[in-house]
C-alpha cells in the first residue's frame, strides 16, 4: 500500500486547520459528578459545563447545556408555565447510564459519551442523540439520530413545504426576500411572518427549541442519519414532547406555550379591510365617507359582515418615520372620525379597527415621539432614543395606550391591526430603518412581535369589556394566545395561492389556530377566476378575510364580475350557516390545542399518503376542504384518507384509501364530509346573532362519530368560569338501526335553543323513528312551530326528525 506523505511546508497549515475546528466545536462533555434531583429537576455536571433536564407531564421534559455553568432566567413571552405538578420519576444509576423513567417515557442519559435516548413506556425508541449537545462558535447545536420512516411537521407560517425531512430551515421573523415586481413581491421560499421553533415527528414526539435567536434546522439534508437545531446565541434550552399521536403532542405544546382563548363568536364571521378609497400613492382619494358607503353596501348586497377595519392610509404619515411609524392622527380627509365609527355600529358591525405601526411619530399637532423619547418610553438605538415603543416595558406600553391608542379608540377604534413587527431589528417596509441593533436584539427580535400584539389585546379586552381581538402580521412561538396573524402581503397570483395554503397548515401544526390570509391575494388587481377560487378557499378558512391594496378594485366582490361576486356571496353565506360548527370547533381549539384548520398528518399520522399533500384539509374534526389551485381547472384530484366520505354538495359517498378525480366547475369547491360526522348549522344572516336561534340543525352522516356542541353568550370571557352548554352528540348503529344520543356535559349558559332538527344523508326510508323508546309520527314537515315528528324525502334521500331538547339525556333510534 502506498503510504502518502504531507510534505513538511503543508503540515503547519494541516494543524492549525484541525486545531481551528477543535476550537470552534466544543460537546458539553462526558458526565463527570453532581447527580442530583430537586423536585422534577435532573442536575448533571459535564466535562465542559452542566446539563439540566427536567420533567414537566409524564411525557414532557425540558433540557438544558450551559457551557458557563450558570442559566438563563425564565422568560415571560414564549412559554408560560414554569411550574409543574409534582411527577412520579424513577432514578436508577447503571454503570454507563442513568435511567429516568415516568408512566410514559424512559429516558436514558449515557454518560460517555453524553446523550440521551428516549423510549415509550413499552421501550420503542423514539428518539437518540447523536453527537449530542454542543457548541460551535460560540452558538448552541443539538444534533439527533434520524430513522430511516421519520417526517417531520411544524415550523411556523412556512409556503415552502409541510413535510421538511431532508430540508434545511432558518427561522428568524422577517417577510422574505424580494423579488422582480412583475413577477411577484417576495419569495415564498424564504417567507418567515411567523416562524415557530418547534416541529412533531412522525415517530410520535416533538421539539420545542425554547430561544428568541435566530434558528438554523438541518433535518437530514447534509446527512441521511441526522438532524440537528441550532440557535445564534444563548444557551441550549428545548423541550421534548411525547404524543405518541400528534394531537397530544400539540395538546402539551400549547398547554406550555398558551392557547388560543376564545375570541368573539362575531369574529368568525366575515372581516373586511379597506384602505378607505386611498390606498398607497391615492392617499388623498381615501375618507371617512367611503368607508361608511362601503359598508352600506356590503348590507344593502346581503353580503354578510361582521368586522371591518382601515388600513394605513386612515392616518397622516408623520414627520419622522413617515409610513413605518404612527402619530395617531388622522387624515384631513376623515372629517369625522366619531361619526364614521358611530354609523359602522348603526349597521350592527361588531368591531372596527385601525391599522398601525410599532414606531411612534411626531404629527402636525401632536409630538408624541418627542415626549415618549424624553420620558424614556422607546427602545433605545445606537446613540439615540431610538423610535420603537419598548412593549417590553409596562410602563411604555401604559403611555402608548393613554396617549397614543385612546385617540382612536375614544371615537370608537375597538382593535388594531399591529403590522410591521419585524422591523424591530429589521428592515422595515416603507423606510431604510432597522431599529435597534446589537447583541441583546439577537433574541429579541423575534419575541418582539408577541410583545406587540400582547399590548393592544390585553388593553382593548379591558376597555370594551368583552373578549380581546388583535389581527397582526408577525409572529413567533407563544403569538397563538394573542391572535390572530394573517398571511401577509402576497400578490393576486396564481403562483402564491397553493403556498398560502400550505402557510396556513403549517401555522395550524405549530399551535396557532386563528389564522387568515387575503382572499384573492393582496397586490395587484386578481384574475376573476383567482378571485373566486381563493374567496372559496377563504371562506372556509378559520377566520375568513376580504381585503387588497389594488386600485381601485380593492377585492370588493362586486368588481370581479357577475360570477365572481355570486361565488362570493354563496361561500360567504356557506360560513355564516356553518358558524356553530366553526364555533363548536373554535372550543376544541381553546380546551386542546388542535387547530382549526388541520394538515390530514394530525389525523392520519400513519398514512405517508397525506405528508406531502398541502392542498387540502380538514375544518373541525368532519369537513375535508380541497381548493382548485390551477387555472382553468375543471377537475381535481383528491386524496381520501380511510373511511368513509360524503360529497357535501351531493352526498356522494367515497371509500378511503385511494385517490379519485372529481368533477369541480368554478363555482364548485370539492367538500367532503367524515362518515359518522354531525355538522351543527343555523340560517343564513346578514352578521352574527342577527335572530335568536330556537332550532338547531344537525346535519348527520351514517356511520360511527360524535361531536362536542358548544355555545355561551358569545362575547364574555364568563366561558372561562364554567358558564356555557357543552353537549355531545353521537351517531352509532348499523346498516340496519342508527342511534343518536344528546348527552349533557355542562348546563352553565341559558340557551336559546328549543327544539332539534336531525338531518341524515343520504339514508333509505326509515321503518320507525323512536324517542326515548317512543315511536315519533310522520309530520307534513319539520320546520319552525311543528310538532315533534319525522319526514323523509324519497328524491334526496333525505330524513328530518325534529324534537325538542330540554336539557336532558336524548336518544333516537332509527329502524330501516
Amino acid at each position: 500500500m502506498k503510504r502518502i506523505m504531507f510534505p513538511g511546508r503543508c503540515l503547519m497549515p494541516v494543524l492549525l486547520f484541525l486545531c481551528s475546528i477543535a476550537c470552534a466545536q466544543q460537546g458539553i462533555g462526558d458526565y463527570r459528578s453532581g447527580f442530583s434531583k430537586t423536585g422534577n429537576l435532573f442536575s448533571f455536571t459535564n466535562q465542559h459545563g452542566k446539563t439540566l433536564i427536567g420533567f414537566c407531564t409524564p411525557a414532557m421534559f425540558r433540557v438544558r447545556s450551559s457551557w458557563t455553568g450558570r442559566f438563563e432566567d425564565n422568560e415571560p413571552w414564549m412559554v408560560v408555565k414554569y411550574d409543574w405538578e409534582p411527577v412520579s420519576v424513577t432514578a436508577r444509576e447503571n454503570k454507563d447510564h442513568f435511567l429516568l423513567s415516568t408512566a410514559e417515557i424512559k429516558v436514558k442519559v449515557f454518560k460517555s459519551p453524553f446523550r440521551i435516548e428516549v423510549y415509550n413506556a413499552a421501550g420503542a425508541l423514539l428518539s437518540a442523540d447523536g453527537a449530542g449537545n454542543y457548541q460551535k462558535n460560540g452558538a448552541p447545536v443539538c444534533e439527533k439520530k434520524l430513522q430511516p420512516d421519520e417526517h417531520f411537521f411544524g415550523f411556523g407560517e412556512r409556503m415552502d413545504f409541510t413535510d421538511q425531512r431532508s430540508k434545511k430551515l432558518q427561522l428568524n421573523v422577517g417577510r422574505g426576500k424580494g423579488q422582480p415586481h412583475i413577477i411577484g413581491a417576495y419569495d415564498p421560499l424564504q417567507a418567515n411572518y411567523s416562524p415557530v421553533p418547534f416541529f412533531m415527528s412522525t415517530k410520535g414526539y416533538g421539539i420545542f427549541f425554547h430561544t428568541g435567536f435566530p434558528t438554523e434546522w438541518d433535518m437530514g439534508a447534509a446527512a441521511k442519519e441526522a438532524y440537528s437545531f441550532s440557535a445564534a446565541g444563548g444557551e441550549l434550552d428545548y423541550y421534548f414532547i411525547v404524543g405518541p399521536r400528534l394531537p397530544r403532542v400539540l395538546e402539551q405544546y400549547t398547554q406550555l406555550t398558551g392557547r388560543s382563548p376564545l375570541l368573539p363568536r362575531f369574529a368568525l364571521g366575515l372581516h373586511v379591510g379597506t384602505y378607505s378609497g386611498g390606498t398607497w400613492g391615492y392617499e388623498q382619494l381615501s375618507s371617512d365617507q367611503y368607508v361608511i358607503g362601503l359598508a352600506r353596501k356590503l348590507r344593502a348586497l346581503g353580503i354578510p359582515a361582521d368586522i371591518l377595519w382601515l388600513d394605513s392610509t386612515w392616518r397622516i404619515f408623520g414627520k419622522k418615520g413617515g409610513k413605518g411609524a404612527t402619530s395617531f392622527e388622522w387624515r384631513d380627509t376623515f372629517k369625522n372620525p366619531k361619526a364614521m365609527f358611530d354609523s359602522l355600529y348603526a349597521l350592527n358591525y361588531k368591531m372596527a379597527g385601525l391599522h398601525i405601526r410599532p414606531r411612534f411619530d411626531n404629527g402636525n399637532y401632536i409630538k408624541l415621539l418627542d415626549t415618549a423619547q424624553q420620558l424614556g418610553f422607546t427602545y433605545p438605538e445606537k446613540n439615540n432614543p431610538g423610535e420603537f415603543v419598548n412593549f417590553f416595558d409596562s410602563a411604555s406600553v401604559d403611555f402608548w395606550w393613554k396617549h397614543g391608542v385612546m385617540r382612536v379608540a375614544a371615537p370608537g377604534a375597538r382593535f388594531l391591526k399591529t403590522d410591521e413587527g419585524s422591523a424591530f431589528g429589521g428592515l422595515a417596509n416603507e423606510s431604510d430603518k432597522t431599529g435597534p441593533t446589537g447583541q441583546e436584539i439577537g433574541k429579541l427580535h423575534n419575541i418582539f412581535p408577541i410583545a406587540y400584539a400582547k399590548a393592544p389585546y390585553e388593553k382593548f379586552q379591558q376597555y370594551n369589556g368583552i373578549r380581546g381581538l388583535n389581527h397582526t402580521r408577525e409572529g413567533y412561538a407563544g403569538i397563538q394566545r394573542y391572535p390572530f396573524i394573517f398571511a401577509g402581503d402576497w400578490p393576486s397570483e396564481w403562483q402564491y395561492f397553493e403556498p398560502v395554503i400550505k402557510a396556513g397548515l403549517n401555522i395550524g401544526l405549530s399551535g396557532v389556530g386563528y389564522w387568515t390570509h387575503c382572499m384573492g391575494g393582496f397586490e395587484h388587481k386578481a384574475d376573476p377566476e383567482l378571485y373566486m377560487r381563493w374567496c372559496q378557499f377563504g371562506m372556509l378558512s378559520p377566520l375568513a378575510m376580504v381585503f387588497g391594496m389594488d386600485h381601485p378594485g380593492y377585492k370588493e366582490p362586486w368588481n370581479y364580475g357577475d360570477e365572481a361576486f355570486r361565488n362570493f356571496k354563496k361561500y360567504d353565506s356557506l360560513r355564516y350557516t356553518l358558524l356553530p360548527y366553526l364555533y363548536s370547533t373554535a372550543y376544541q381549539q381553546y380546551k386542546t390545542g388542535l387547530p382549526m384548520m388541520r394538515h390530514l398528518v394530525l389525523q392520519y399520522q400513519n398514512d405517508e399518503n397525506v405528508y406531502g399533500i398541502s392542498d387540502q384539509y380538514l375544518l373541525g374534526d368532519h369537513l375535508m376542504v380541497c381548493p382548485v389551485t390551477t387555472k382553468g381547472a375543471q377537475t381535481r384530484t383528491i386524496y381520501f384518507p380511510e373511511g368513509d366520505w360524503y360529497d357535501y354538495w351531493s352526498g356522494k359517498k367515497y371509500t378511503g384509501k385511494r385517490y379519485v378525480n372529481v368533477v369541480a366547475p368554478a363555482d364548485v369547491l370539492p367538500m367532503f364530509v367524515r362518515a359518522g360526522a354531525i355538522i351543527p348549522q343555523q340560517p343564513v344572516m346578514s352578521y352574527t346573532d342577527e335572530k335568536k336561534v330556537t332550532t338547531l340543525e344537525l346535519q348527520v352522516y351514517p356511520g360511527p362519530g360524535s361531536l362536542d356542541y358548544y355555545e355561551d353568550d358569545g362575547t364574555s370571557l364568563d366561558y372561562s368560569q364554567g358558564r356555557y352548554n357543552l353537549t355531545t352528540f353521537s351517531v352509532a348503529g348499523t346498516d340496519a338501526r342508527a342511534v343518536i344520543k344528546a348527552t349533557p356535559k355542562n348546563t352553565g349558559y341559558e340557551s336559546s335553543i328549543r327544539d332539534m332538527v336531525l338531518v341524515l344523508r343520504p339514508v333509505t326510508a326509515p321503518r320507525a323513528v323512536m324517542l326515548n323508546k317512543r315511536s315519533l309520527s310522520v309530520v307534513a314537515d319539520t320546520g319552525v312551530n311543528t310538532d315533534e315528528g319525522y319526514r323523509y324525502d324519497e328524491k334526496t334521500s333525505e330524513l328530518r326528525i325534529r324534537i325538542p331538547l330540554n336539557g336532558d339525556t336524548l336518544e333516537v333510534s332509527i329502524a330501516y
